[in-house]
This record gives structure tokens, C-alpha cells and sequence, in this order.
């Protein structure tokens, strides 16, 4: 799918009308949330799912405290 989407002026920021199609793919409704991830290429559109983003930040701690073990075993 690729659709134009519009910036529109919320107060003092600015914020994008989604098709419903896009809604839909995304299996969200107005009010719910979103994380939004920048890639190298893209950005990425996600249904937020706090407990994936609190695991993430747990693993994120363990892999920078033990990046010396993890550099070794992927050797």
C-alpha cells in the first residue's frame, strides 16, 4: 500500500490522518497507541504493546551490561 497521508496542526504539533485501511492492517482505533521506530530506511508503524516495549528495555540492560559475554559467544 502506498497512500499520501496529510499533516494536519493539533495545538502546537502537528499530526497524520490514516486511511482506515491503515487503521485496520494496524488492528487499531482512534484513541489507542502506537510506537513509531526509526529504521535505516523507513519508519515504522506498530500497535504499542507495553509489555513488549518492558521487556525490551530489561533485555537492552542485560545485552549492555554483558556485551563483553555476548561479544565472545558470537565469535
Amino acid at each position: 500500500m502506498n497512500k499520501p497521508v496529510k499533516l494536519v496542526a493539533v495545538g502546537n504539533s502537528t499530526g497524520v490522518i490514516l486511511p482506515k485501511e491503515v487503521l485496520a492492517k494496524l488492528q487499531v482505533a482512534q484513541g489507542d497507541t502506537l510506537s513509531v521506530t526509526a529504521t535505516q530506511d523507513a519508519i515504522e508503524l506498530r500497535r504499542h504493546e507495553a509489555d513488549f516495549e518492558e521487556q525490551m528495555e530489561v533485555a537492552r540492560e542485560v545485552m549492555h551490561r554483558r556485551r563483553a559475554a555476548l561479544r565472545e559467544l558470537a565469535k
